[in-house]
């Protein structure tokens, strides 16, 4: 309180008790760390996200990737591993998607290099490793044409195509190779295993090559394949519905 004094003002000291500073309503004792804990739950809900996309991207199939695993695997005396080997270097060449009927010649016959559908990536990976499909299949057919789908109305085997149709090289690999019961485990798929897949809508079938994944993902069951979209490493090998798990030759993995 202040009085007036020859047009000033003097201050005039309060000798009361001092006032209370009131508390503000509604602020328990863990009020401060509530704070803290809402907005680090808050950044964590954004970061993590951002996170994890950060370490896909970083993880997906490279040129480095492919070499290192190629080279690995090249070195091993197992055959399915020289397959994922040849399928791993064959998902690094552009070839567009072809399915069109070409006239070849045989043995080791083959469509134009830039083009190609799934089955001409099972043929060529496997003539990496010294195995003719076009010349095996064909043969096979001579002598058990009736065994083999009924699918084309074909009156007899065709070298131009036979080798180039899945329901037939799934025929042929179940006959001269092993065939799997399928699962969902990826424990039970062994590097270089071939897969036919049914794909929506129409069930039609479709056929790949079991490969490992890259960098941190090395243990796991990926596939090449050849979709109309594109030839592809990735890690779909449970994306579709698996109709058959074939192993040729019948060797098991150590």
């Amino acid at each position: 309180m202040a009085r007036r004094h020859k047009g000033f003002y003097d201050t005039i000291e309060y000798i009361g008790p001092r006032p209370s500073v009131q508390k503000k309503s509604g602020q328990g004792p863990f009020g401060g760390w509530v704070i803290v804990v809402i907005a680090i739950s808050v950044a964590a809900w954004f970061v993590m996200p951002m996170a994890s996309s950060f370490a896909r991207a970083s993880d997906r199939p490279t040129v480095e990737h492919a070499a290192s695993l190629i080279g690995q695997l090249r070195a091993s005396a197992s055959p399915g591993r020289k397959l994922a080997a040849a399928a791993l270097e064959y998902s690094g060449r552009k070839v567009s998607y072809d399915p069109s009927y070409y006239a070849i010649g045989m043995p080791q016959g083959d469509v134009p290099a830039g083009k190609g559908m799934a089955e001409d990536l099972i043929v060529r990976t496997f003539r990496k490793t010294g195995v003719d499909l076009q010349q095996l299949v064909n043969d096979d057919m001579r002598e058990s044409f009736r065994v083999y789908p009924q699918l084309w109305e074909a009156s007899g085997p065709d070298a131009n195509i036979d080798h180039r149709r899945t329901a037939n090289l799934r025929r042929f690999f179940e006959r001269k190779g092993e065939s799997i019961e399928p699962t969902t485990n990826p424990s039970n798929f062994e590097l270089g295993d071939v897969v036919v897949w049914s794909l929506p809508p129409n069930a039609e079938q479709h056929i790949g090559i079991v490969v490992p994944g890259p960098g941190m993902h090395s243990g796991e069951p990926w596939v090449v394949h050849h979709l109309a979209d594109g030839l592809k490493w990735e890690n779909a090998l449970f994306d579709y519905k698996i109709e058959a798990q074939l192993r040729y030759p019948a060797v098991k993995e150590p």
